[in-house]
């Protein structure tokens, strides 16, 4: 095989690892290298959060260790029979890119998945190998993100977690029917066993001994995965669903949902369920419902009969528009609960509503400079001086906001 070079190497390699969802460094612990031993910080200047235009972070150095790989995941585009160009980094490449771009300020920390090489535990001590040389020998300070091979002995994922900020350990597909289907070589049970390992060995780290003191760290910023959507046939209630059983028994930071779009040579059993960006960002919207403003997935998914949200407008919305008997509600005296349902209302700005209320009646105005988007929560709230009337029940009400129909093109 012709040897590549290293840029080549960096081309093909973080190309590869544009398909895995990352994030930047929240959540994770203080650590800075001031003393002069250290390199690197996760504080002030250290990891800064910049966003490509489909909302994932690309903060990080983002690679794969190699995109070779011995499975066959259907869905996947590095699987062993894709018709792929091939790379794979030594550890010392990927330890002297991380410092080198560290150094210029290209990049603030690592973000390092792989294919199977060999076999889990051989690609997953190489990992781990990266993580502590950067850590053990060249007192790295900034963040780490590894994608944890739940195949792997659970020593080596034990190893992982006291080097990484953070460890995620991908379900792969909504259900465990599907992963069996597209992904044959991994077993739903030990990827939930691996999860439930890192999740017992957090908990721990937050248990004092009798005299006092803390375990070692362990994956401060907590664990993570990632969920391919619309490869099978899964509808968006199943989806959520998944995620909220995953937050609830894991602790999980996040899940991320990678929309799945067919390439060129996928197998006709992966056909394209739904346009694959909107819906991706339609999930997250809903995922945050849930997390943060006291939604359930039957809730969110409701709207429509098929159980998937609907992709014109937001799951918010959507539920406002479909529960009007709800509405209007007053803005100087409905509970923080229903607040939080009123479509132009954050987290933030019901907080600032809750606290300016109790010392003066809050107008339409007052809601503006408090942060909240009026022209979506107008048909949806009271304040002094302003009553929605019957635009609330209006007919028209979902065309108010529905985006404007385009031509389409006809070459």
């Amino acid at each position: 095989m012709t040897s590549l070079s290293l840029d080549r190497k960096l081309a093909i390699l973080s190309d590869a690892a544009k398909y895995d969802a990352s994030c930047a460094s929240s959540g994770t612990s203080r650590r800075d290298s001031r003393g002069g031993k250290s390199l690197g910080s996760t504080e002030g200047s250290g990891i800064c959060h910049a966003y490509a235009p489909d909302g994932r972070c690309i903060s990080l150095l983002k690679i794969l260790l190699t995109n070779f790989c011995i499975y066959d995941c259907a869905y996947c585009v590095n699987r062993v029979s894709s018709n792929v160009e091939r790379a794979r980094f030594s550890v010392e490449e990927v330890v002297s890119l991380t410092l080198e771009f560290y150094r210029r300020n290209y990049i603030e920390g690592l973000f390092l998945s792989s294919g199977i090489i060999r076999s889990p535990a051989a690609t997953m001590e190489e990992m781990v190998r990266i993580a502590r040389t950067l850590r053990e020998v060249h007192h790295f300070r900034g963040y780490i993100h590894l994608k944890t091979i739940p195949d792997a002995d659970p020593r080596l994922i034990a190893e992982a977690g006291r080097h990484a900020d953070r460890l995620s350990i991908n379900v792969e597909l909504p259900t465990d029917t599907s992963v069996r289907a597209f992904a044959p070589e991994k077993d739903p049970e030990t990827i939930r066993g691996a999860m439930g390992r890192v999740h017992e060995a957090r908990t721990a780290t937050k248990d004092r001994s009798h005299t006092g003191r803390r375990p070692p760290r362990f994956a401060p910023a907590g664990q993570s995965t990632q969920m391919i959507v619309g490869a099978d046939g899964s509808n968006d209630a199943a989806i959520l669903g998944q995620s909220n059983r995953l937050y609830a028994g894991y602790g999980l930071k996040r899940v991320y949902y990678s929309a799945f779009s067919p390439i060129p040579d996928a197998t006709a059993k992966l056909p394209l369920i739904r346009p694959p960006l909107e819906r991706e960002h339609r999930l997250y919207q809903a995922d945050w419902l849930m997390r943060f403003y006291g939604f359930d997935v039957d809730e969110i998914t409701a709207a429509t009969p098929d159980g998937n949200l609907d992709l014109t407008i937001d799951p918010k919305l959507a539920w406002a528009l479909a529960h009007r008997e709800h509405f209007p509600v007053d803005a100087n005296r409905a509970t923080r609960e229903m607040l939080l349902r009123v479509p132009g209302f954050g987290t933030k700005t019901v907080g600032r509503i809750l606290s300016s209320r109790r010392h003066r009646t809050l107008g339409f105005e007052d809601l503006t400079r408090l942060g909240a988007l009026m022209k979506k929560a107008r048909p949806f709230v009271t304040a002094r001086g302003w009553s929605p009337g019957g635009l609330t029940d209006s007919a028209d009400l979902r065309a108010r906001f529905a985006p404007p129909p385009e031509q389409l093109a006809l070459f």
